[in-house]
């Protein structure tokens, strides 16, 4: 890792309480590398102080790039705009984690032994050995379980958690996966983005999550279902469209 470049992505809004104490820890975690680079993506959707108190940390914290990005329109431009940082300033590795402690700094570890393993992308799974999700609603639970379970089936993927937002990505493979257009406007981007990396060698590793928020909008999941359908055609059609072509060369 001691040659290697890290960003870390992490849109951040309204978390003036915890916005320092998260950057710290999550850097903690963070040594060994050539480089490691925390892209704070900070858009209009704060209302609080989060921008000025990273603003003054970032003048003691060289690790640390504060991004203002008043022109986003949802949350996925806001993750979106951090990954484009994160590849223009050369990071070999890029690391997306949620603010505000819903992800826990002290998994981040966990991936970097996959990483070096040669894995292309790393999910973490609250389902698979070792997973937790703590202070959700057995509803909310159940629509990611559920979630993951029917994309699995439609969209022949293969991983334990289909829905979450912790994540590694090698610069190469990130690339691919903006190339390929991300067309969801709310959090069915994460399931989205893990159908485009279906050809890569990937891994998943246990995270305990927290969930910041209790429930789901209406609008989140009109959106999720869909988009789930926009892929399955996708995935139907290339797939029929490969089967014509072995059928003429054969």
């Amino acid at each position: 890792m001691a040659k290697l470049n890290l960003g870390i992505v992490c849109p951040m809004a309204n978390e003036a309480d915890l916005a320092t104490t998260f950057v710290k820890e999550t850097l903690k975690q963070c040594e060994g590398f050539a480089s490691v680079t925390f892209f704070a993506v900070i858009d209009c959707a704060s209302t609080d102080d989060t921008l000025d108190i990273l603003l003054t940390l970032a003048e003691s914290e060289s690790r640390l790039n504060v991004v203002w990005a008043p022109e986003n329109r949802c949350v996925v431009d806001a993750y979106v705009r951090g990954y484009k940082e994160a590849i223009y300033a050369g990071c070999d590795w890029i690391l997306e984690i949620d603010a505000g402690f819903s992800h826990q700094p002290s998994d981040i570890q966990k991936f970097f032994p996959k990483m070096l393993q040669g894995f292309d992308c790393v999910f973490g799974s609250r389902f698979c050995q070792g997973g937790r999700i703590k202070n959700s609603p057995l509803s909310r639970r159940l629509i990611s379980r559920g979630g993951t379970i029917i994309t699995n089936l439609l969209l022949g993927t293969k991983l334990t958690d289909m829905t979450s937002g912790f994540q590694m990505f090698t610069q190469q493979s990130l690339k691919y996966i903006l190339s390929q257009g991300i067309k969801s406007r709310y959090h069915f981007f994460q399931t989205e983005i893990k159908f485009h990396c279906r050809q890569f060698k990937i891994a998943e590793v246990p995270i305990h999550y927290q969930a910041a928020s209790p429930s789901v909008h209406r609008a989140a999941i009109h959106d999720a279902f869909k988009n789930l359908g926009r892929l399955f055609l996708e995935r139907y059609f290339k797939g029929a469209k490969k089967l014509k072509i072995q059928s003429n060369k054969n």
